[in-house]
């Protein structure tokens, strides 16, 4: 994995220990980058310490770290850690979510029979100290950091969902998410001159073991929804994104059918 085309970079993924982002961390790795697994374990995910050591057995380099990205101070903590056990950090995968449904509606449940909450501040805080507060400050990070060693190659990848009209029945999750892309966008302005790239992915719906034989019917007579995805898909496509070759392509967010 060493002579692949990442080699000699370091990529930060976070949410790693499961689904897209521990799909995404193998398939970097796999191109040869060096790979932080952050993660935080919670109910129906996987150990990331295990991601990182399937990693090296296959002879790629990573290692892992536990941080709950609802704490202000865990962005710094996951860069430091990265640059002390693999070397400067130079991609950013932002994955993480801290997903919560909730919604306007007195519904209990959704139509996937997924229990719902009712907007609160509670919901709110939690679902934006991770998808938005985080990935502003793990973006902050990397540039701070690239700035002050003079680098010239970089690369941030985040994750978002939702709709023109929202994300209704997740309604916190989907502004959450708004919010991290317009952060994306911003930096791929500001951080150009850096040699920074800036895009969004927008996945389809993915099977990262919540999708159900009645959603699959959903998206089978979905105008809009063309394919269920597997993780390793998506991840393929955020590993173009970071590559030499997606140099020109920055500042979109990409959304997969």
């Amino acid at each position: 994995m060493s002579d692949g085309p990442l080699s000699g970079h370091v990529a930060v993924v976070t949410g790693a220990n499961h689904g897209i982002g521990a799909a995404t961390a193998r398939e970097l790795a796999a191109r040869g980058a060096a790979v932080l697994v952050a993660y935080l374990r919670v109910a129906g995910t996987g150990d990331g310490a295990a991601v990182a050591e399937e990693i090296r057995r296959a002879g790629g380099r990573a290692a892992a770290f536990e941080a709950d990205l609802s704490a202000p101070e865990a962005p710094a903590a996951i860069f430091d850690v990265a640059e002390e056990r693999l070397g400067p950090v130079d991609i950013l995968v932002n994955n993480a979510s801290g997903w919560v449904q909730d919604t306007f509606t007195p519904e209990p449940t959704d139509r996937f029979g997924r229990e719902l909450r009712p907007v609160s501040a509670e919901t709110w805080a939690r679902q934006f100290a991770v998808d938005a507060r985080a990935p502003a400050l793990l973006i902050g990070e990397l540039a701070r950091r690239h700035r002050a060693r003079g680098a010239r190659w970089g690369r941030i990848v985040g994750l978002t969902s939702g709709g023109a009209l929202g994300f209704p029945r997740e309604v916190s999750y989907g502004a959450a998410k708004a919010a991290q892309t317009d952060y994306t966008m911003s930096a791929a302005a500001e951080l150009a001159d850096l040699g920074i790239t800036a895009n969004v992915v927008h996945p389809p719906v993915t099977d990262t073991g919540w999708v159900t034989d009645e959603v699959r019917a959903f998206v089978a007579s979905s105008p809009t929804h063309f394919h269920v995805a597997e993780p390793a898909e998506v991840a393929r496509t955020i590993a173009f994104l970071v590559s030499d070759e997606a140099w020109l392509v920055t500042g979109n967010v990409i959304t997969l059918r």
